[in-house]
């Protein structure tokens, strides 16, 4: 039964919202009707509606974010575990919802699953808010009659990314506020300060020393060629950004990223996890290997590594184990292929797979703490120098003063 979002006034002139089931939109009005209310608009929000398929009208913006949509699967797997039958979980979430957007999604969903759909098609039917891997997972799940352990290892995967993707970011801002606040500063006393004191010293007649001289070179260097140096810069990330629309120029600076001394190892040590996290999950809720590494590649965000992925599917599908089709792609780390081929001997590749995820999750999280370990004084080094040479330029020549006055 299609659901419809309906807005109506109440006996004392009040806005009501809400979603409700009927045959029709001109039904929904005779409910309301019935409820003494006056329906202002009903729109359609499941089946047959204008914003049903790829999540236009209604679902423009994405109603899940950050950490919702792994929140939102939590309690459905909750539900559906204690043996509350799909519909009726799915209407306790509608219920529950505070955000109207969230609770038309849950509600056009519910209405697909009452139509007759299976879950795993009504979620599809949503693409701009459940990834394809989620969708697949949720599917094979599904067709397996355990729906809700794999609604489990789903909020599992996605809280564990977003842990370590918290992690990551949490590394890496001290460093990155610091670096800003230090180029903030630099600029504000090469630009203002130290011309200040030189129009200080303009009518004498003596030698400025080699520092200060440098300094004034460098602080008129910024006022008169700063704004176009900006945006030359501007440009060049413009240009970038532009190119890396191709898919060949993509995977080159992808790849070249990927050689980067520090950064690239963690590269390809959070995008390995990824992988190999989405990969066993696929497998452990039965998903075909060659669709499993399909979904599983189009998860990475490093080109390279993704062409990689999808030449060892390549190799998969001619007959190849997929440990050695992956050891064959030195991108990514050997710990990955050591375990799929463990799992692959052991009959247990979800749970080898897994392990390596988790493994590499972590090897990336203490790299990337042991780099902010090292970067944030290194950095307080780098700006103390740095205002210590700004400071010695606007004091040597009063020094300098001084010692001619005696």
């Amino acid at each position: 039964m299609p659901a419809y979002s309906f807005e109506a006034l109440d006996a004392q002139g009040d806005t009501r919202r809400g979603v409700m089931e009927a045959d029709t939109a001109k039904s929904v009005r005779a409910m309301l009707r019935q409820q003494a209310l006056v329906p202002l608009s009903v729109t359609p929000v499941g089946s047959g509606g204008p914003t049903a398929g790829a999540g236009g009208g209604l679902f423009r913006r994405q109603v899940f974010g950050g950490t919702g949509l792994a929140i939102w699967t939590r309690q459905l797997a909750g539900l559906v575990g204690s043996g509350l039958p799909l519909e009726r979980a799915l209407t306790a979430l509608t219920d529950e919802a505070e955000d109207e957007r969230l609770r038309n999604l849950v509600a056009a969903l519910r209405a697909e699953v009452n139509a007759g759909s299976p879950f795993g098609k009504a979620l599809a039917r949503f693409p701009h808010e459940f990834p394809e891997v989620y969708i697949a997972v949720v599917s094979a799940g599904e067709q397996g009659g355990n729906l809700g352990r794999v609604l489990e290892r789903l909020a599992d995967d996605l809280e564990n990314r977003q842990a370590l993707q918290a992690r990551l970011m949490g590394a890496a801002l001290y460093p990155a506020i610091v670096t800003v606040v230090a180029i903030a500063i630099v600029l504000f006393l090469v630009s203002y300060v130290v011309p200040q004191v030189a129009s200080v010293f303009a009518g004498s007649k003596r030698a400025l020393p080699f520092l200060t001289t440098a300094m004034l070179a460098i602080s008129g260097a910024v006022r008169h060629w700063g704004w176009a140096a900006l945006a030359v810069l501007v440009a060049a990330g413009v240009a970038l950004r532009l190119a890396l629309r191709n898919p060949a120029t993509r995977e080159r600076f992808d790849a070249g990223f990927l050689r980067l001394p520090l950064v690239g190892r963690l590269a390809r040590g959070y995008n390995a996890a990824r992988f190999a996290s989405t990969l066993a999950m696929l497998a452990g809720a039965g998903v075909p290997i060659l669709r499993a590494l399909q979904a599983a590649a189009e998860t990475l965000n490093n080109r390279a590594m993704r062409a990689d992925a999808l030449d060892a599917l390549v190799l998969v599908r001619e007959g190849a184990p997929l440990a050695s089709a992956m050891a064959q792609k030195k991108r990514f780390p050997g710990l990955l292929p050591m375990f799929a081929r463990m799992g692959e001997q052991t009959g247990q590749l979800p749970e080898m797979l897994q392990r390596a995820a988790t493994q590499l999750g972590t090897e990336v999280q203490r790299r990337a703490m042991q780099m902010a370990t090292v970067l944030e004084p290194l950095l307080i080094v780098v700006m103390g120098l740095v205002v210590m040479l700004i400071v010695l330029a606007v004091l040597l020549p009063i020094i300098q003063l001084n010692t001619f006055a005696r």
